[in-house]
C-alpha cells in the first residue's frame, strides 16, 4: 500500500489518464485475473467452480480479484436466495468485449512461449 499522495500515485494516475493500454492493463493484469476472465469467458460460473477450476487460486486471493473485477465493471457477482446460499459470476457486457482482446493475447502467448519464456 502507499499513500495517495505519493509522487508514486500521481505519476500512475496520470498514465493511466492517459494510455489505454495501461488502463487495459491495470484490469487484466496480476497472476490470476487473466485466468479468472477466461473460465468467466467460457460462461457463468460458481464461484466453487472458479476455485477449483484455478489451481493454486487461493480463497482470499480469488476473493480479492472477483472484488477488483466487479467494481471495474468486468463481471457481475448473483446471489441466489436459496439455503445453502448459491452465488455465481458472469462477464458483464462491458466484460464480454474483452472476449477478442483475451483471445489474441492468449493466441500470442501461445505462439511465442518458447521466445518469450524464462525458466522458473
Amino acid at each position: 500500500m502507499r499513500k495517495s499522495t505519493s509522487t508514486n500515485a500521481f505519476n500512475e494516475k496520470r498514465i493511466s489518464d492517459s494510455c489505454g493500454m495501461v488502463r487495459t492493463l491495470q484490469i487484466v493484469g496480476g497472476r490470476w485475473k487473466p485466468a479468472i476472465l477466461y473460465k468467466l469467458n467460457q460462461g457463468t460460473k460458481r464461484y466453487s467452480e472458479l476455485k477449483n477450476s484455478i489451481e493454486g487460486i487461493s480463497e482470499r486471493m480469488l476473493v480479492a480479484q472477483l472484488r477488483e473485477l466487479e467494481e471495474d465493471k468486468i463481471i457481475e457477482r448473483i446471489v441466489y436466495a436459496e439455503v445453502p446460499p448459491r452465488v455465481e459470476y458472469r462477464l458483464t457486457e462491458l466484460g464480454k468485449t474483452m472476449g477478442p482482446m483475451l483471445d489474441a493475447m492468449s493466441d500470442w502467448g501461445d505462439m511465442h512461449w518458447e521466445k518469450t519464456s524464462t525458466p522458473i
